[in-house]
């Protein structure tokens, strides 16, 4: 069951960033380096191919030379553009079969990442076998996270461990850190219930270790069972870490238990394990719960007298309770706050006053907060933009939904997939045709593909205007993205915009 709350968050990330299943630097924005060109130029080659052997002589005919540095560049481009995972194979299979040549961890991985979203498990299994013959110690618990999270989005959890066990003929030794990898992949894809199952059944097969219970312990919703597993890791002699007591912090938080909670963090005073900011934004948020924003504002305060400075996520839980509070003006008052001490607001900082206005169906405070966010250099998540342009259209104001397309194009965040739908149905409502149609235009050229329900849409229109050059003209750009009932990764097209509280606002607690 996923953790709705917004203080609920992996516990583990901020001392474990380097077991997450894609670093950082795979979410950088692509400098204009020759290197990064020379990758431009081979993306457009592959994804103009008609066939392999098509493929293969226009890159020889380029005289690139295919580095690990471009070909990783080149994989990251099919993965964040959604591009045809068949393509991406035919150039992976391509380079690897070189002399004397080896592919990358993150190239291996970005290659396993691509293939699982559209489901190609047998190819998946192909690309390992291959990558073990060359190079075994290529397959880390990081490659096996990518595998297994790609096959815990559609498979029950019986089959996730059915292909943990496969990793036993690919990998060194099947041990302690792959069982983590494991764990991590059901807690972040299935729940964290069916993660403790799995450990009580598996146990026995493995060493746990603290990482372990760090994994197992987040998101609790019961403190007694969290108190259960917290004497077990006591029992079996693993001693307990920052990370593990602020999971119990947490669960008393989320309980609204917050005199447990306070007498928690006086125990890891007493031993000399110092609180830090995930202890405090806890205790804020737990605050909040139990209606008391100003006392939370006052623990960023005690922080600072602890020698622990609040950072945005902190300030976030902060805003967060005078927001449910509906006190506007000490929320605003938070964040200027904030930037005067040095820390830039994030979207999830906005999100939380966007959700507010959202609901008030406040208009003119949405799209002046929404030009304060642009000016000062933060993006929008595709959860703002939900909340704008629903608005937008729901008062009709087609100016201001074309402001926040042009701004999504120009500066590429949002999902285009998402927020289009919206879109064009506020323009085909009102008959903007002549917009509609060059919004659907700017996605295609983004490698995005409309839905078919906008495509539908749009194409009726068209037809009633007689502009059946038009109509042939969109049917032949939506060819490239294959047949019409898949996106271009390979899942199936969604005729509706999810909520938007299921939209991953809740879980970015360290973003």
């Amino acid at each position: 069951m996923k953790i709705r709350i917004l203080l609920s968050r992996h516990p583990t990330s901020r001392y474990d960033s380097s077991f997450s299943v894609f670093p950082f630097k795979f979410f950088s924005s692509v400098s204009n380096s020759p290197q990064n060109d020379d990758a431009g130029t081979v993306y457009r080659i592959i994804t103009s191919s008609t066939s392999s052997v098509n493929l293969i002589e226009s890159l020889k005919s380029t005289g690139i030379f295919l580095s690990n540095d471009i070909i990783d560049n080149v994989l990251k481009r099919f993965r964040f553009s959604h591009g045809n995972p068949l393509q991406a194979f035919e150039f992976f299979k391509y380079t690897g079969k070189r002399r004397g040549f080896y592919h990358t961890a993150s190239s291996l991985d970005n290659m396993l990442y691509i293939l699982g979203r559209s489901r190609k498990f047998d190819l998946i299994w192909e690309v390992l076998i291959e990558a073990k013959k060359k190079d075994r110690s290529l397959i880390t618990p990081r490659t096996m996270q990518v595998v297994l999270a790609r096959v815990a989005k559609v498979c029950s959890v019986t089959e996730v461990v059915k292909s943990f066990w496969k990793f036993k003929k690919l990998v060194p030794e099947l041990d302690t850190l792959c069982f983590n990898a494991l764990l991590r992949t059901l807690c972040q894809e299935k729940s964290m219930t069916d993660a403790r199952n799995v450990y009580h059944r598996l146990k026995h097969e493995f060493r746990p270790n603290l990482q372990t219970f760090n994994i197992l312990l987040s998101g609790w919703k019961s403190s007694e069972e969290a108190e259960e597993f917290f004497e077990e890791m006591r029992v079996l002699g693993i001693r307990p870490d920052v990370v593990t007591c602020n999971c119990l912090v947490d669960v008393y938080c989320k309980n609204r238990e917050m005199e447990k909670a306070y007498t928690m963090v006086e125990k890891m005073r007493n031993k000399e394990m110092w609180p830090d900011v995930i202890t405090y934004t806890s205790l804020i948020g737990g605050l909040g719960l139990i209606g008391q924003p100003d006392k939370a504002r006052d623990v960023l305060k005690e922080m600072k007298e602890h020698g622990c400075y609040p950072d945005v996520p902190a300030y976030n839980a902060a805003i967060r309770n005078y927001c449910i509070a509906k006190r506007l003006d000490d929320a605003y008052s938070l964040m200027d706050e904030m930037v005067g001490k040095g820390l830039s607001p994030n979207a999830n900082t906005y999100n939380l006053f966007f959700r507010v206005f959202f609901w008030s169906n406040d208009l003119k405070s949405s799209y002046t907060l929404y030009q304060r966010m642009m000016d000062s250099g933060c993006l929008p998540s595709t959860q703002s933009c939900m909340f704008l342009i629903r608005l937008f259209r729901r008062h009709e104001k087609v100016g201001m939904a074309l402001r926040l397309w042009n701004d999504m194009v120009e500066k590429d965040f949002g999902s285009f997939t998402l927020v289009s739908d919206v879109l064009f149905d506020l323009l085909c409502d009102l008959g903007k045709l002549v917009e509609a149609e060059k919004c659907f235009l700017q996605m295609i050229e983004k490698r995005q593909k409309p839905s078919n329900v906008s495509f539908r849409r749009i194409k009726v229109l068209m037809e009633l205007a007689n502009k059946y050059d038009a109509v042939q003209n969109l049917r032949e750009q939506m060819a490239v993205f294959g047949p019409s009932n898949q996106l271009p990764g390979g899942e199936e097209n969604l005729t509706e915009t999810p909520d938007l509280d299921s939209l991953n606002v809740n879980h970015a607690r360290r973003n």
